[in-house]
């Protein structure tokens, strides 16, 4: 018998076995979607929006979860959410815009949905168009603009905010927050806008909850760590998956459900793609 080519055949399997389970494992991590459900408290929030369901998506980057993101809507359908917020970056190239109506018309058929732009939208160029297909399928686009929600004898202002990508003269969240006062004093606000790392200025003008996704959990998640890699490059950001709280304001960052397609694909690790099932509750005083 011959116990050499057994050993290097063994040896050659084993090796095999462990390049195509690390491919795998990566793959899911890249890929494989998570879905998360998380309470978020919120400062004045009234009564009647007490355990009201939100999904939060964002930074899909052109991505399909199947044909016609039909994984993608069957697992936010699960969800039974009475509001999904898209907050930017669903596509990184014009070509990308074919996979907009069946994601518009899939996601407003569950829920109303509200959408801001990204920072990859207004790269891409021409933003009115993307605006046009999702409004033509059924989203509600939010450019700087508000709108009341009533629940439960209730309102709300929910409020959205262009990427400062964008014009650049546009109205300042600042400007949106105060015209919003002056027509709803004290009423509560919640914001959707795309930058995860701007919650220090959306705190500042008051916003009581704020939503948002940009950073992807910070790509690789370590212990003890808010994830890796920021936007701009940034080590070791802050701000980047889940609950945060400055003052009064507090800011839910989703992990994301994509990775960059341009200049080069993105990278997960310890960090899958996120549906983010949210549930309103009072923030508890002092």
């Amino acid at each position: 018998m011959k116990i050499k080519p057994l050993r290097a055949l063994a040896a050659a399997v084993g090796t095999a076995a462990v390049i195509l389970g690390g491919a795998a494992f990566l793959n899911w991590q890249m890929w494989g979607l998570e879905v998360t459900h998380t309470p978020v408290p919120v400062s004045g929030l009234p009564q009647g929006f007490e355990g009201m369901r939100i999904v939060h998506l964002s930074d899909l980057h052109g991505h399909q979860y199947g044909e016609d993101h039909r994984e993608l809507l069957e697992l936010v359908a699960q969800q039974e959410p009475e509001l999904i917020a898209l907050t930017g970056d669903v596509i990184d190239q014009a070509s990308q815009r074919d996979i907009l109506p069946a994601l518009a018309r899939g996601l407003s058929r569950i829920a109303p949905t509200y959408y801001v732009t990204g920072n990859h939208e207004w790269a891409v160029g021409d933003v009115g168009r993307t605006k046009d297909i999702l409004e033509e399928n059924g989203v509600t686009v939010l450019s700087n603009q508000y709108t009341l929600l009533e629940r439960g004898g209730d309102q709300v202002v929910l409020a959205g905010v262009d990427d400062p990508n964008g014009y650049a003269d546009q109205k300042t969240p600042g400007e949106l927050y105060e015209e919003i006062q002056a027509a709803h004093p004290g009423l509560c606000t919640l914001l959707l806008a795309h930058r995860n790392n701007y919650f220090d200025q959306y705190a500042a003008c008051g916003y009581d909850l704020v939503l948002a996704g940009h950073a992807h959990g910070g790509l690789v998640r370590l212990p003890l760590t808010d994830g890796v890699f920021g936007p701009g490059r940034q080590m070791f950001p802050t701000w980047t998956a889940g609950v945060y709280t400055l003052g009064e304001s507090t800011l839910f960052s989703t992990r994301g459900l994509g990775n960059n397609t341009t200049p080069i694909p993105g990278f997960r690790l310890f960090n899958r793609p996120e549906i983010s099932v949210l549930e309103l509750v009072a923030a508890r005083q002092g």
